[in-house]
């Protein structure tokens, strides 16, 4: 089995890469099973039904998120009516909408998917180990694969949650930082783990914001209103190769499509 997480989509260039790249890996690689984070598709900040309307269309089986996505109030209802939108799973009991989901691959194997947020240097959540834990009784009685995206700042605490998990599900794929690691391995017990899967979106930019306005914000530690930036653009994602019977990763491997040079490299 073959799954391609896509990293973080960033505005309205993210978008449009996300189309175009998924279009051209589709037939190059061949995924069973495409997952996006696309906390951060509308405007830079958020999730608007239409967007994930739209996103769904261009070919991704199931979107998560991040702390993000309440900064559009639209999408509550969204996230209560589609199942295959999460949300961060620990947040407390009682919020909208679901943290995972049982999605189908292509050969019609369940995966199961889910979002768990960090807690070091982001906003106040319930803790995301002890959440997995809950999350993995479930799966085990459904299927042996697991892909969870884990949406976190802090190196440290994705380096730690990969560990704790490793050799209980099949990959642990961080992103919110936007910036894709070097470190993509699997794990002595069959995990696939890299911290942070990159960016869909504008590459001239500070990680998809106009780069005039964050270095302005250094300069005058005043604050700035943000605007996505649009030069650039490219999809960057990780393709995992799975053994569906075990439930562990054989592969992990970065991509990375650019739509701009009309290149891609994998």
């Amino acid at each position: 089995m073959r799954i391609l997480f896509v990293a973080d989509v960033v505005g309205l260039p993210g978008r449009r890469v996300l189309r175009s790249g998924l279009e051209h890996l589709r037939a190059e690689v061949r995924p069973d099973l495409v997952i996006a984070n696309a906390e951060n598709a509308a405007r830079g900040n958020g999730l608007t039904p239409a967007i994930a309307d739209e996103i769904f269309r261009a070919g991704c089986d199931v979107v998560t998120t991040g702390n993000h996505v309440w900064d559009r109030k639209e999408i509550v209802p969204y996230l209560v009516e589609h199942p295959r939108l999460l949300r961060p799973a620990n947040h407390p009991d009682g919020t909208p909408g679901r943290g995972s989901c049982l999605a189908e691959a292509r050969d019609g194997t369940p995966v199961g998917v889910a979002n768990l947020m960090g807690r070091v240097y982001m906003p106040p959540s319930d803790d995301p180990f002890r959440a997995a834990d809950v999350l993995l009784q479930s799966f085990a009685r459904e299927t042996r694969v697991v892909v969870l995206d884990f949406h976190a700042e802090a190196t440290s605490e994705k380096a730690a949650f990969a560990w704790y998990l490793d050799g209980r599900v099949t990959a642990i794929l961080g992103t919110h930082t936007h910036v894709p690691t070097a470190d993509e391995r699997i794990l002595p017990g069959g995990t696939a783990f890299v911290t942070d899967a990159g960016m869909t979106g504008p590459h001239d930019s500070v990680i998809g914001v106009e780069k005039t306005e964050a270095i302005e914000r250094f300069l005058t530690q005043r604050p700035v209103r943000f605007s996505p930036a649009a030069g650039d653009p490219r999809l960057q994602a990780v393709l995992l190769d799975i053994d569906a019977a075990t439930g562990r990763a054989q592969s992990i491997r970065r991509v990375e499509y650019r739509e701009r040079a009309g290149e891609e490299r994998h």
